[in-house]
């Protein structure tokens, strides 16, 4: 049943005394853009005329393809909590359309809403709850951010000690305020790093949620003088920000992950969507790892998965499945961080999960040590595979899988590919700071 009418967002405008609507939609790395319009706008939006140019949106259209049109989810209305000086702000939500009013094969949501479907059309509801950790920094007298933090907290921890947990309260009351559900915020590992969970929901709502919980964590830490990053490893050394993604399948309102038959309370279909995820996993990663940086946080020693393994236990494999079973089954993937763009991470998944069940694919065998103090001729002889070690092997694990390709659909897959490449040189050929520590006095 639709959470709103079109009768009741311009009501509510109107009520709330709103001044302007943001239209945000992502590009295919996932950064939020919108185009805002004014109150007197607003059916036209909702009658799906507003145009805009794609051609300077990263991996949209040429320039000679650029007239594209957005059309609102009206399920996604939300007032911000926040005011700008002229009055209150609201948003929705849009998917992308061409003028021809086909969807636009580049646009992220549309990719996920095609795996939602499809999995619907095979009787599976896909949930999916996120763990998102960030970290709060200081900015410098410019307003800049730094890595500079003087918080001292470590796991769980609290006030003094913990400096950001100010800010933490902030963005869970602007969160509750705009209908998140908060399950859990506390201190992470590192100093300046921090979590907040909120409540699962269906695949579509929980790409929405997450690209909404980065914009309010950015804007409540600007406002607390603060700066939010979700960059993977911003500080060698140092644990990382991890994005953990909860995963079930639920077929007539039952969890079809939980089962009675075995030990472990999983079902040979949540087996096998474990299968289908280990099998693609290494195509998906500059997907899911999307930075240069990301895979300086998949490194042992900071809980971070490098190896492709599940457990019912400890946390250094890639899957691990929590202690809850019956409705609260699930399939934690650990290895993907927050620069990820939601809308293709959880379409993937679930493309891969799906390609495990109807293969009726196997796992190979549950791991219950702890992987960072296997061998490497361990992991071999118990079939273990290693991650990609950096962006340039994902890349290349990517083209190798027709998987990926088919999943994102032929525009995305090549203009993701050329933005990914196009890093990676960049990347390689700067000059970084440790190689002038490590070099220049040297030789």
């Amino acid at each position: 049943m639709p959470k709103y009418t079109r009768e009741d967002i311009i009501r509510i405008v109107k009520e709330e005394d709103v001044k302007f609507i943001r239209l945000q939609f992502t590009d295919i790395l996932g950064t939020l853009k919108n185009v805002t319009i004014t109150p007197g706008q607003l059916e036209k939006a909702l009658n799906n005329q507003c145009m805009f140019d794609g051609s300077s949106i990263e991996g949209f259209v040429r320039i000679e393809e650029s007239d594209m049109y957005l059309h609102p989810d009206i399920n996604t209305f939300a007032l911000f909590p926040w005011y700008s000086q002229n009055g209150r702000i609201a948003r929705l939500i849009c998917d992308i359309y061409l003028p021809d009013g086909k969807p636009f094969e580049g646009d992220p949501r549309h990719v996920l809403k095609k795996q939602v479907e499809r999995a619907a059309r095979l009787g599976y509801t896909f949930n999916v709850g996120s763990e998102c950790e960030f970290f709060l920094f200081n900015t410098d007298e410019f307003g800049h951010p730094t890595t500079i933090t003087h918080d001292t907290a470590g796991y769980f921890d609290l006030g003094p000690a913990d400096m950001g947990e100010s800010c933490r309260r902030d963005i869970c009351l602007n969160l509750e305020e705009m209908g998140f559900e908060i399950e859990a915020s506390h201190h992470e590992v590192a100093f300046a790093q921090h979590e907040i969970d909120f409540k699962y929901s269906d695949a579509l709502s929980a790409a929405d949620d997450l690209i909404t919980f980065k914009l309010v964590v950015k804007t409540c830490a600007d406002a607390n003088g603060l700066c939010a990053t979700f960059m993977p490893k911003p500080i060698t050394g140092r644990a990382g920000s991890g994005l953990h993604i909860n995963m079930s399948l639920f077929r007539d309102g039952q969890n079809v992950f939980s089962s009675s038959e075995n030990k472990m309370g999983l079902s040979q279909e949540g087996l096998s969507f474990i299968a289908g995820v280990m099998k693609h996993i290494k195509g998906i990663c500059a997907i899911t790892n999307p930075l240069v940086n990301s895979y300086k946080r998949l490194v042992p020693g900071f809980e971070a998965p490098c190896c492709i393994a599940w457990t019912t236990g400890n946390r250094s494999a890639l899957i691990r499945i929590p202690e809850s079973r019956g409705p609260a089954t699930r399939i934690e993937l650990r290895s993907p961080d927050p620069a990820g763009n939601p809308y293709l991470s959880f379409a993937l998944l679930l493309a891969a999960g799906l390609d495990g069940i109807e293969n009726k694919l196997q796992p190979i065998p549950p791991v219950s040590a702890n992987i960072y103090g296997i061998s490497e001729e361990e992991r071999v002889t118990s079939g273990i595979d290693n991650l990609p070690a950096d962006l340039n092997e994902a890349i290349s694990e990517m083209k190798a899988d027709p998987f990926v390709r088919i999943v994102l659909g032929e525009h995305i897959f090549q203009k993701y590919l050329e933005a990914k490449e196009r890093e990676w040189k960049e990347y390689s050929a700067t000059v970084t700071e440790w190689e002038l520590n490590r070099y220049l006095s040297k030789f």
